[in-house]
Order: C-alpha cells, then structure tokens, then sequence
C-alpha cells in the first residue's frame, strides 16, 4: 500500500506578484488620470508613490506575513482583530464596493466591441444610451452561464491570456515612444519640460482627483488568498509585494510620460477616459506606418482582459464573500449552492444591483459621461473600502504583544508603525471624501448636480443595503418556517423600488437638468433593468421553502 503524500505544487512569489500586478494597475489607469492633471500626473505618481503605494504594498506585505493561513484578505484579517460581525461589514462593503468597478468593465467591453467592428470610439451614434446599458446587461447575463458552464479552468486561462497580454501591449507602448523620440519623433506636449511636470495650483478640483489615483494603485490585497500556496509565505509575500510597487512605479511615470508625447496635454479629447487607450496605439501604429493595426491589436486584448476581469471579479469576490463570512448574516436563499458549487443566488444579486446602478447612469446626458460618473464613483467607493485594510493593520500594531507570529514586520517599533497606519487611513478617508466631488463636469451645472446626487445615492445604497442583509437573515431565523417576509411583502417591496426607479426617469427636477430628448432612452432603460430586477426577486423567492429545508438538512 503506498502512503506517500501527494507532493504540494507551490506557487513562487515572482508569479504570484505578476499575478496580482494586473489586477492593481492597467493602461486605462494611466490614461483616466492623464486626462484629470495631464502631464501634472506624473508629479502626482511620484508623490503617490512615495507616500501612499510603498506603505500600502509593505501593509498588505505585513498583514500577509501576520495571517499566512489565513485566505479571505481584508475580511479574515478584520474578523481575527475585531470579531465575525465586523468581519462581516468588511466583506460586504468590500464586495459591494467593488461592484462599480464590474459595471465599469463589463461597458468597456462593449467600447472594445465598437471600435473592433467600426474601426473609431464614437459610440454614441452607433447605440446611444439605451442599447449601451442593454448591452451591458447582456453580458452581465452571458457570464452568469459561461461561468456554469466552463467552470474555473477556462477562466484562469483566460485570465492569463489577458492580463499578459496587456502588460505587454503597455510595455510596448513605452518602448515604441522611447525608440521614436531618440530617433527624432515629434512631440505632441508644448512645453515639454519640468514646469510642465510640476502643478501650477493646488485648487479643490485638484486634490478632488485624488481618489482615482487610489482606485487605480491599490487592491495588492487581492493577492493575500495565495499565501497559503507558498513555500515560506511570510517571507516571500513581502517581496512580491515589493515588486508590485516597484513595477507600479516604473509603468505608471514612463507611461505618462509617453502620453505626454502623442497626446497635447493642454488640450485633451473629452472621451480621453474611454477611448485614450485605443487614440494612444492608434497614434503611435500611424507614426510607425501600420495604420490601425496596432489599435485593432489593442481593441481585442482590451476585450479578452476585461472580460477575464469580468469573470475572475464575478466569480472570485462573489465566492468569498458569500461562501465564507457572510452566512450567518445573510439571507439564506443568497448562500445558495448549486450542484457545481457556484453560489447561483448571489450571482443574481450582484446582477440585480449593477443593474440599478446602471439604470441610475443611464440618467445622465451622454455614454461617455456614464462612462466618467461609474469610473469616478471607484475613486469614492474603492478607497473607502480600503480603509478597512489600514484599521486593521492599526489593530495589529495597537496590540503587538498579541500578533507577532509573522516574519517581515513593516516598521520595527509599534510607535512608527500606528503613525504609518493612521497616516494611510487619514489620507484615504480625506480623498475618498473628495472623490464625492464631480471633476468631469462644470460646478453649477445640471450634469455637476445629478452626478453629485448620484455619488451620494449610491453610496448610501451600498451602505444601507449592508445593514439590511443581516435584518433579513435575523427574521428569517427568529421566523417560522425560517421565511422572513411573505410572498405579498416581497411584490409590495418590489414594486416600490420598481416605482421609484421609473419615477426617477420623470421627475420634475430631473428633466428641467436633462434634455427632455433623452426621456425616452432612459425609460428603455429603466423598463428593461426594472423588468429582469423583477423577475430575478420572484426567482428568488418562489422556492424559498424548499431552499430553506435544505440548509437546515
């Protein structure tokens, strides 16, 4: 009889540092915030750098080190310092936060999709509003089957297949700049020297950008569930980590820097955030004499990465969260399982509230401003989650004398080390605050306003929502039969928010900001969202019974 142990497969730290680069920075985060500061940007990269990204990579480095088996992240680490319940509202606002950000993707998709099959970004007249949320819609529901019916194999390849590729493609980029400007290339930039780097005022608007360059550097995080699969995770996970910021660094300033050369920085394209990547290889593969190739190129890694994001962002966060620390607190339909393991209900919820949310976009003006309000919302929502990193890692070094089990500590002496923690929570809580503040659109506008009532709206959504699932899961355990509401309390429920989200589309302050043309394309957004949120609520609880008797077996 043979009892040898199968042999472990580790995973070796430069791999699990690649890994998690391309989750934390892309083409597109340079891009977004060129457009905000210009070449001012790499001022600002510089500064992040230094005094944001280097301690936020040695942070996570140190709670990884600390909570090497542990695999949740940001959530195991919140319920080892401060109980399940707070454990709790970390995976939730974690989770929920990150929800924009899908939505986001799943409308680059379909940006990546136009200028494949039209060659150009003017996505406006070729869908307007109304098809671009359908179509948004349309893949949020594709990938719920793709993800049953291919199962977690396919998508890691996909993954990366995606995010290799677009690391080489902004590799390329860089390269591609350098090797015209040593050969004589024309510069698109006037002046192209240090003032041009430096900020002429530091004004509101300015330091309101803030935020994005959060969303874009952090999530080094993610890469915490892999410790468990190293060799010797408290030593190793530092210096992936470390390559991370080190690598962060190096793409981001040279990155901007190459924009400066094709881009005029002082008089950039308004749809810069959502078509700047594909004008960027379209520019430089017209300068090198390929014509389009180079963006067509471009277009489908685009595509192949965002909807590798699309489906390791779906399954990956809905998985965790619903799977591990929000059982007792959530509604059991949601904890579903179905016989491939996939958490199907919590699926639906994630669809059902990216659904709202983009019925909410569908009320500003154009595409490219939904394109603008969803990528500026992560730069409130995205760091604001972040804060419950840094109050952890505060935790931990308020009581050293109880966590000391990790081999790389950042910051010997426990003084330095809450200095450093209240420091990052501090500036991210600042800039979250500010990313409340609408830097796409003109102060006093009808735009600035429903944008900043959406910012606000949502956000409390989030948070609101988050208290409602633990009441929920409450009734249903103190209630007989395990049913929180009834059937007739659910329709009541749901026909109110039907009510209210199409009555958003009418409202009378609403259309006196917004062209009244655009009614139209809002209420077939509203109509379409509104029904599948419906008809997901009914699935929902129709078996609600018999879905309980099972978890109590």
């Amino acid at each position: 009889m043979n009892n040898q142990q199968p042999q472990q497969c580790y995973i070796p730290w430069v791999i699990v540092g690649l890994m998690d680069f391309v989750t934390v920075i892309g083409f597109d985060d340079i891009i977004y915030n060129f457009q905000n500061q210009g070449l001012v940007a790499v001022f600002t990269w510089i500064v992040m750098t230094v005094l944001y990204v280097i301690p936020y990579n040695l942070i996570v480095a140190h709670m990884g080190s600390q909570f090497e088996d542990r695999g949740g992240g940001i959530t195991s680490w919140m319920r080892a310092v401060n109980g399940d319940k707070v454990g709790y509202f970390a995976a939730w606002f974690y989770w929920i936060t990150g929800l924009p950000y899908v939505v986001d993707v799943a409308n680059s998709v379909v940006v990546s999709l136009g200028w494949i099959m039209t060659g150009n970004g003017n996505i406006q007249s070729h869908l307007g509003n109304a098809w671009f949320g359908i179509l948004t819609a349309a893949i949020f529901v594709g990938f719920i089957w793709f993800q049953h019916l291919f199962k977690n194999r396919s998508l890691e390849i996909l993954s990366t297949i995606g995010g290799g590729a677009m690391f080489l493609m902004t590799v390329l980029f860089v390269v591609m700049t350098v090797a015209g400007l040593t050969s004589g290339k024309p510069i698109a930039t006037h002046p192209f020297n240090l003032q041009a780097f430096l900020p002429k005022h530091f004004d509101f608007r300015f330091l309101a950008t803030f935020g994005l360059f959060v969303f874009a550097m952090n999530g080094s995080e993610i890469a915490a569930p892999y410790t468990k699969d190293m060799r010797h995770p408290s030593r190793d996970f530092p210096k992936a980590l470390k390559m991370i910021a080190i690598m962060t660094m190096f793409l981001t300033l040279f990155g901007t820097f190459s924009l400066g050369v094709y881009f005029n920085a002082h008089h950039l394209p308004n749809d810069l955030k959502m078509n700047g990547s594909y004008y960027a290889f379209q520019a430089i593969g017209r300068q090198y004499g390929m014509g389009n190739t180079l963006m067509y190129v471009f277009a489908v890694v685009q595509g192949i990465y965002m909807l590798a994001q699309l489906a390791v962002i779906l399954d990956a966060s809905t998985r965790i969260f619903l799977g591990d620390v929000a059982k007792q607190y959530m509604p059991k339909q949601l904890t579903k399982l179905t016989s491939d393991g996939l958490p199907i209900n919590g699926y639906w919820l994630t669809t059902a509230i990216c659904g709202i949310i983009m019925a909410l976009a569908g009320l500003l003006p154009q595409i490219n401003d939904i394109f603008n309000w969803l990528l500026n919302l992560n730069g409130i929502v995205s760091p604001a989650s972040t804060l419950f990193l840094f109050w952890a890692y505060i935790m931990v070094r308020k009581h050293d004398d109880q966590y000391h089990g990790g081999e790389y500590v950042y910051l010997k002496h426990r003084w330095a080390g809450l200095t450093m923690g209240w420091w990052m929570f501090g500036i991210t809580a600042l800039l979250a605050v500010l990313g409340f503040f609408p830097v796409d659109a003109v102060f006093g506008t009808g735009k600035w306003t429903m944008e900043m009532i959406l910012n606000i709206g949502v956000t409390l959504g989030m948070i609101v929502l988050g208290f409602v699932m633990p009441w929920v899961a409450k009734r249903q355990a103190a209630a007989r039969g395990g049913i929180a509401f009834g059937r007739g309390t659910w329709y009541v429920l749901t026909a109110v928010m039907l009510v209210a989200l199409m009555g958003l589309t009418s409202w009378g302050l609403l259309e006196s900001l917004l062209p009244v043309t655009l009614g139209i394309g809002r209420w077939l957004i509203m109509l379409v969202v509104d029904l599948v949120i419906f008809v997901i609520i009914w699935g929902m609880t129709r078996d609600s019974r018999t879905q309980i008797s099972s978890y109590q077996e």
